[in-house]
């Protein structure tokens, strides 16, 4: 396989995780071998969770040869990692063409959720988050997006607890890089894998409305969340420049078509920047947009980013804010913090890392 990293090309093999159970079944007959082998790849990736194809004791020697000859696991190598007082633990994993990534434990009485990134860097824009700085790198494979789950599930194992949820939270925007997206979703919520109930994963997108209409139609019952952060077109491109390309309006409608052909409920994704976006005439207006949906809203205090001027709203305007909502019909709550110690929010961590590399 042949892949184009910052305009260098690497001649490198593929990664293993980037390989459904029903592409491992089919090249293990290409391989001259019954198609139950790839089950017991399969098996070992994600029931055993091995490190290295010569642990696949129950394959031939030829046959672990041939899968180290062809395949490279995914090398996540820990830059960092920082925990808070909460539980979280937030890693920065090296990636094999030096590039870095941010990986989220999170600690609920429910269980445990890995927040997963998707991209390296992001092109969407948003002007108060650090995941932007610098832009986009490059997209990560199904596999590396994989890796990251796998990787935390050992970590967990360690502690007899397993990954219970995944949100696709982390930098970048799923929906960017939706083919890769959807490959690992499917491999994810595989009864013979690490089988993580559909229920238990969202994914977040920014508002890519052709890709919106896309996976109303893939017929999952993975969760979908919005990130909206403004109650109309005007103040939404301000924040969020991806609102020039995908206006407000045609989000809305996409949504609706969601809605209207999954039966399921959105979340809104409400991001509170003090002065900005908070006052009671904004919960008014979102309060009027999203009536007679079929949704919740989240609302999120925005961390304090350095490289942004944003500040934090105040604690009565955060319930003030919701109070409004709440009063209009809307079902809403206010996002539990959690790693706000250790830097947790999208971005922050890598952007520090690049920081320091750049000196």
């Amino acid at each position: 396989m042949l892949i184009n990293f910052q305009n260098r090309c690497v001649s490198m093999k593929p990664f293993i995780y980037d390989y459904t159970l029903e592409e491992l079944q089919q090249w293990a007959v290409e391989q001259g071998e019954p198609a139950f082998r790839g089950g017991q790849i399969f098996d070992w990736l994600y029931v055993k969770r091995v490190n290295s194809f010569d642990e696949m004791t129950n394959l031939s020697k030829t046959m672990r040869e041939k899968l180290d000859e062809q395949f490279a696991f995914v090398t996540l190598k820990e830059i960092t990692k920082f925990e808070s007082k909460d539980g979280t633990v937030k890693f920065l994993f090296g990636l094999h063409d030096d590039h870095a990534i941010e990986t989220v434990i999170m600690k609920h009485n429910y269980g445990n959720s890995i927040c997963v990134t998707t991209q390296v860097g992001c092109r969407v824009g948003c002007t108060f988050c650090a995941s932007t700085l610098g832009g986009l790198k490059r997209d990560l494979t199904a596999g590396e997006i994989v890796a990251q789950v796998v990787q935390a599930q050992k970590i967990l194992d360690t502690r007899d607890e397993r990954v219970s949820s995944i949100v696709i939270m982390g930098t970048g925007e799923p929906f960017e890089n939706y083919e890769e997206t959807m490959k690992f979703l499917r491999i994810m919520i595989h009864e013979k894998g690490l089988n993580i109930g559909q229920r238990h994963i969202t994914v977040s997108t920014s508002g890519i409305v052709p890709n919106i209409y896309k996976f109303a139609d893939e017929n999952t019952q993975i969760n979908l969340a919005i990130s909206i952060h403004a109650p109309n077109d005007a103040l939404r491109s301000k924040l969020m420049p991806v609102n020039r390309r995908f206006p407000f309006a045609d989000v809305m409608e996409a949504l609706r078509y969601y809605i209207a052909k999954t039966g399921r409920r959105i979340t809104f994704e409400y991001a509170l920047i003090g002065g900005v976006n908070d006052q009671p005439e904004h919960a008014e207006e979102l309060a009027e947009v999203l009536k007679d949906m079929l949704c919740h809203v989240n609302l999120i205090p925005v961390n304090h980013v350095p490289e942004r001027k944003y500040v934090r709203t105040s604690r009565n305007d955060i319930f003030q804010f919701q109070r409004i909502l709440a009063d209009k019909g809307i079902n809403v709550t206010i996002r539990r913090e959690q790693g706000h110690d250790i830097a947790a929010a999208c971005g922050q961590l890598r952007a520090k890392h690049m920081e320091s590399q750049a000196r």
